[in-house]
């Protein structure tokens, strides 16, 4: 699903992002609730980001990658916590890219999200490639997702992926 987002960049460089483990609901201009076997997701686009919320077989989750008015938590490059019996893993990377990789790319992953029965993207106004975009699927009793926020003026892309699962136990 692709919508326009009628709000200002609120998060206006790669720099400003910060990630945030089980957040309550912040206010959303667009979501999408999914049921992916049995487990209830929902993608969240904010002004400043997104938020992720899980509900089901795989417990409750909330992840916020968004400018955060006073996080101390800046965006890191991974993540992996143990949550009960289930596994929380998170990573981040920030590519800078040419004008015209960038718009590329951009029309890229815009067509590969916008299409999707799992996606969810909003364009800011300003810029055709200032965009949020989440994609969340399930696979192998796993929930996972991508994000990909742009960044046009930097010619910044930061993309995320996510999974959540039950923790495996280690052979013995």
């Amino acid at each position: 699903m692709l919508t326009t987002l009628n709000t200002a960049y609120t998060d206006t460089r790669a720099a400003d992002l910060a990630w945030a483990l089980g957040l309550e609901p912040l206010p959303a201009l667009a979501t999408l609730d999914l049921e992916l076997r049995d487990t209830h997701i929902q993608l969240r686009l904010l002004g400043a980001s997104h938020q992720v919320l899980l509900e089901g077989d795989l417990g409750s989750c909330s992840e916020t990658v968004a400018c955060i008015a006073g996080s101390s938590t800046p965006l890191p490059l991974g993540v992996a916590k143990r949550m009960g019996d289930r596994e929380y893993e998170f990573a981040a990377r920030v590519e800078v890219l040419s004008p015209n990789s960038f718009a590329g790319r951009a029309q890229e992953l815009l067509a590969l999200v916008a299409d999707h029965p799992h996606g969810l993207a909003g364009l800011f106004p300003g810029s055709p490639h200032a965009f949020t975009a989440l994609l969340a699927q399930h696979q192998d009793g796993q929930v996972q997702w991508r994000t990909w926020h742009a960044y046009p003026q930097d010619g910044q892309l930061v993309t995320t992926r996510t999974r959540v699962g039950v923790r495996v136990a280690a052979a013995l």
